[in-house]
């Protein structure tokens, strides 16, 4: 199986740069899964459901969130009717929408997209090790399901790379997100899984991390919060991690960065 992760999409030129180049790569690496991670596709904070709607019509599988997931009050309502968008798998019992979901791949295969949120510089919910244990036991790679894919919304790389390691051999990537800086880490594990720290930002890399300079590098000098901070506007980087699988076992044959447009070099996943 073929599969992408494309990193925090920000703002409008990240939506814009994704939602052109996805149907390019979904036929040029011959995608079977494309999972995106949009939290903050609304003007940084959030995800609006005219957005949702438009990734999945560019290409989307899935849409994974964050911790801006409740930012946009509208997509309270939209995720509970639309199971391909999904939050942490560890926000508490009883929060709108699932952390998990299985689709349906080409050939007749299934998926399992599946997304924890860290806890160390993050808010303090539920453990992500233990409910994507408890998720993971209901499925199982090469099996019920032929691919997984766990994004690991975190800050810290520690907890990432700990969190990937607890789970080699049982998943066919983890992926980081959240920092919006591609890390230079993919690899196959020792057991088969596919990881990178993380996948990167897809948007306007002239920033501090996707938002206008000015405003976030004030905050640095003077600690006033100031006025809202607005997305930087120029041209995005599209940015991810391919990986292909191999179809008996599901684990990780390939894994490779992608970085596409915008100031960051390039990089194209091999065909």
């Amino acid at each position: 199986m073929r599969l992408l992760f494309i990193g925090d999409v920000l703002g409008r030129t990240g939506r814009e740069a994704v939602a052109a180049a996805l149907p390019r790569l979904r036929a040029a690496l011959r995608l079977d899964l494309a999972v995106v991670n949009a939290e903050n596709a609304s003007h940084g904070f959030g995800l609006a459901p005219d957005m949702a709607t438009a990734l999945f019509a560019a290409g989307a599988d899935v849409i994974t969130l964050g911790n801006h997931a409740w930012d946009r009050k509208e997509i309270v309502s939209y995720i509970g009717d639309h199971p391909r968008l999904i939050r942490p798998l560890n926000y508490p019992p009883g929060t709108p929408g699932a952390g998990s979901v299985v689709v349906e791949v080409p050939g007749g295969r299934r998926a399992l997209v599946a997304q924890a949120m860290g806890r160390l510089f993050m808010d303090p919910l539920d453990c992500p090790f233990r409910g994507t244990a408890d998720v993971l036991a209901k499925h199982r790679l090469g099996g019920t399901v032929q691919a997984i894919v766990l994004d690991i919304h975190a800050e810290a790389s520690s907890e990432k790379m700990a969190y990937a390691h607890s789970f080699d051999g049982q998943v066919s990537l983890v992926v980081g997100s959240h920092t919006h800086c591609p890390s230079a880490d993919a690899q196959v594990l020792p057991g088969g899984t596919a990881f990178q720290s993380d996948a990167g930002m897809s948007g306007d890399y002239d920033s501090v991390i996707g938002m206008q300079k000015d405003g976030a590098t004030l905050r640095f000098w003077k600690k006033v919060s100031g006025e809202r901070l607005g997305p930087a506007e120029g041209e995005a980087t599209v940015c991810g991690v391919f990986v292909e699988t191999d179809d008996a076992t599901g684990l990780a044959r390939r894994v490779a960065p992608l970085r596409l447009g915008g100031r960051l070099s390039q990089a194209m996943p091999e065909a």
